[in-house]
């Protein structure tokens, strides 16, 4: 071996450069080599530069196939799709030295293919661009799953240029372009691009690299689409199993509601206590009302939702007893509505009993008091046993109180027999409710009600008589007036006073209804000399007390003449200056007593009203002390 071919394999172990091979010529030229020997070293030149350049390939094949063997393995360990996707493009941007590497997949619903990733792009209609069946290089790519290559797109006419594409490519700046199908089997999902905004020529080892890495990809994405479809298929597993789990929790719940409705109802719960239970049950609050179930009258007795609450009416014999509402749970389980549904038909059975027990109550507190009223020599022990029997306080005061509904006008009405019914039921129903609350008693009589109360500490008739209107017309939202009578003390004890006592306090009622003061209650002590009149007792005394006693009891502490000189100002006319001269005092002394009564009487003592019960009383003050002497 000579030595210029030792020198050419050293420069092939060394991998020195293309240049350094003309070296070994250069320097036997310089040393005056004859032809022959120049041409052998020519040929050895040559035949050094193709060994070179095949170390050079093969180089580069074992460097791209272990690039690509490491995307490959890069690519298994990913399970996002869209870290697989950007992954690919990355990678074809980096093994073929581009400026540019995208990816685009196909919409089979379109039938397009659409840009999915971009590497290296700066173009925002580039990165939107769709490109239909045959469209373009990626669109022939896709309809043909064979790869395309052009070195300068534009100036390429295999490709179908539309104006939208190629708007998009000149706007990146595109020139040459490569792409390759990704296939799984026979089936093209999309198209792999590595593209330069300069001339350039893809050889067919990059084609092939190209493609190599798209067959690698595509096993990808299909693994990818795999496991996103097992999470979904596992997610919508849990879904349905939680909705399992769900409706066993709710089918439990209707169990348990069941059994402690069933033992409410057996031992003898209440309304509130069926709303408890359920509310507990349901993880909610339950409310009974007995208002605002109008909007569920037409549900047919199912449970409906208004805004975020659930609404469920409480109804028998087709009348709305009121509703059952349940607060907190929005999303209520149909499972759960039919719970909260169940628990209003059990409310409206308590309430129908309920009702049955207080009208046969009711029955009984009106017949016991038509006996006091209608035969007072009834056994006076029954008459307290009965009492009893219903917690009524035989042993305290009692007032008789008439009440009846009036309306002002007093025009009849064309039902007004229908209406004139129903009121006196609404009346007794709501009259018995409150004699019941007051342990008392009530009954309808002569086109109105009558009750029997007892007095609360410190109240008197006039105080009951108005409360009792107040209640009643709050209950029945109108007017209803209520006269009362005098207190009558034991009322079993002495069974005929309360027939009297009944009489008295209708005389009062009629009194308030000719006075203008319909809707209102009174005893006859608000009546004045009316009242006077009205009262069985004829008490004489009280009604001088409460007219002028304070009068009469400030002339007794100060030895003044302030009577004397209130009958003097009555008698003159009620003029001051003939008051004076019948009293023989100054005109001034008159003004002051004046005043002073004015202050212990109150500003209105001389209005025609007050000042005819004024006058009245002074007579019958003046008759009472002639009686006596004083």
């Amino acid at each position: 071996m000579s030595h210029e071919h030792v020198s050419y394999l050293e420069l092939l172990a060394r991998g020195a450069a293309t240049e350094a091979y003309d070296r070994p010529v250069l320097l036997a030229r310089a040393s005056g080599a004859g032809p022959e020997a120049l041409a052998g070293l020519e040929e050895a030149k040559q035949l050094a530069l193709r060994v070179r350049a095949e170390l050079e390939g093969r180089r580069r094949r074992e460097a791209e196939l272990s690039a690509l063997f490491a995307t490959a393995h890069d690519l298994a360990g990913l399970r996002d799709l869209d870290a697989v996707l950007r992954a690919i493009v990355q990678r074809a941007r980096s093994l073929l030295g581009t400026e540019v590497a995208y990816l685009s997949l196909n919409d089979p619903a379109a039938g397009d293919t659409y840009m999915r990733v971009t590497e290296g792009s700066v173009s925002a209609r580039f990165q939107q661009v769709r490109l239909g069946m045959g469209e373009g290089l990626g669109g022939l790519v896709a309809q043909t799953a064979r790869p395309y290559v052009t070195d300068d797109y534009f100036e390429d006419p295999r490709f179908q240029h539309t104006r939208s594409i190629d708007a998009a490519v000149r706007d990146e700046g595109l020139v040459a372009i490569l792409g390759v199908p990704l296939s799984l089997g026979s089936q093209v999902i999309g198209v792999l691009f590595a593209a330069d905004r300069r001339a350039r020529v893809f050889e067919r080892e990059q084609v092939a690299l190209l493609g190599s890495l798209a067959a690698h990809a595509a096993v990808a994405i299909d693994t990818a689409n795999l496991l996103a479809e097992t999470r979904s298929a596992l997610a919508e597993l849990e879904r349905a199993n939680d909705i399992i789990r769900e409706h066993s929790g709710v089918i439990e719940r209707a169990s348990e509601v069941h059994d402690r409705l069933s033992e409410l109802v057996l031992h003898g719960g209440g309304v509130h206590d069926v709303a408890d239970a359920v509310s507990e049950v349901l993880g909610g609050t339950v409310e009974f009302t007995e208002e605002g179930a109008g909007a569920v009258r037409r549900a047919g007795g199912h449970a409906v939702r208004e805004g975020d609450d659930w609404v469920a009416a409480v109804s028998a014999g087709g009348e709305t007893l009121g509703a059952l509402v349940l607060r907190g749970r929005p999303d209520l389980d149909p499972v759960d509505q039919r719970t909260l549904e169940r628990a209003a038909l059990v409310t409206s059975l308590l309430l129908l009993a309920r009702r049955s027990a207080g009208e046969a109550e009711q029955r009984v507190r009106g017949e016991l008091l038509d006996d006091l009223l209608d035969a007072p020599d009834r056994d006076r022990r029954l008459l307290r046993e009965r009492a009893a029997r219903l917690r009524t306080d035989s042993e305290a005061p009692h007032v008789v109180l008439a009440a009846r509904i009036d309306r002002e006008g007093g025009a009849a009405a064309p039902d007004a027999g229908g209406r004139e019914g129903a009121d006196r039921q609404r009346l007794w129903s709501a009259a018995t409710h409150l004699a019941a609350t007051r342990h008392g008693l009530a009954s309808a009589r002569d086109g109105g009600t009558v009750l029997l109360l007892p007095l609360g500490p410190g109240e008197s008739a006039a105080d009951l008589a108005r409360g009792t209107a107040r209640s009643l017309g709050g209950t029945l939202r109108e007017p209803v007036t209520v006269g009362a009578s005098a207190p009558v003390r034991a009322p079993l004890d002495r069974p005929g006073e309360v027939a009297v006592a009944y009489g008295e306090a209708r005389r009062c009622l009629d009194a308030l209804v000719l006075l203008h003061r319909a809707g209102q209650g009174a005893a006859a002590e608000d009546l004045g000399f009316l009242g006077l009149l009205l009262a069985d007792g004829r008490d004489v005394d009280g009604f001088v007390d409460r007219t002028i006693g304070q009068v009469v009891a400030y002339d007794r502490r100060r030895g003044t003449d302030l009577v004397r000189t209130l009958d003097a100002y009555f008698a003159s006319g009620m003029s001051p200056a003939r008051t004076k001269d019948e009293l023989h005092v100054h005109v001034n002394t008159v003004a002051q007593r004046l005043e002073r009564v004015g202050r212990l009487l109150g500003p209105d003592w001389q209005s025609p009203s007050r000042a005819l019960e004024i006058q009245l009383a002074l007579r019958l003050h003046a008759l009472a002390d002639a009686v006596t002497g004083t």
